[in-house]
C-alpha cells in the first residue's frame, strides 16, 4: 500500500474539478500527447535530486520506483512510513514550480501558494 500524491501543470485558474477530471483521465490511461511541461521537468529533477529513484527499500521514500511521469503531471507513490520531511519537500517544490498538488487519499486539491495568496497592494 502507498500514500499517493500527484503534481499537475494545469493552466492558471484551473479548478479542483479540472484537476480531478485530469486525474480521472490519467487513471483511464488517457494522457496529453505533448512535450513535458517545464514545471514538471523542474519538479522531477528537484525531487529526485533529494530522493533518487531506486528500488524500494529502507533508504527511499518511494513505494513504487519509477515515478509515473506524463507531460502534465507526476505521480508520487510514497511509502506510508516515509518521513514527514519528504511530504514537506514535495509541497514546497510543488509551490516553487507552480504545480497543483492532488492528494489521492481524499481528493484534496492544493493550488500553488501564490495562487492562494492575494497579490501585493
Amino acid at each position: 500500500m502507498s500514500f499517493d500524491l500527484s503534481v499537475w501543470a494545469l493552466s492558471d485558474g484551473a479548478t479542483p474539478e479540472d484537476v480531478r477530471a485530469a486525474v480521472q483521465q490519467c487513471r483511464n490511461g488517457r494522457h496529453v500527447e505533448r512535450q513535458p511541461d517545464p514545471r514538471c521537468v523542474s519538479f522531477y529533477r528537484a525531487i529526485t535530486a533529494s530522493y533518487p529513484e531506486r528500488p524500494t527499500g529502507p533508504n527511499t521514500p518511494w513505494a513504487v520506483a519509477q515515478l509515473h511521469k506524463a507531460a502534465d503531471h507526476i505521480e508520487l507513490n510514497l511509502d506510508p512510513a516515509c518521513p514527514d520531511q519528504v511530504l514537506l519537500d514535495i509541497e514546497r517544490l510543488a509551490g516553487e514550480c507552480r504545480l497543483i498538488l492532488f492528494d489521492a487519499q481524499d481528493g484534496s486539491v492544493y493550488p500553488p501558494p501564490a495562487a492562494r495568496m492575494p497579490g501585493p497592494r
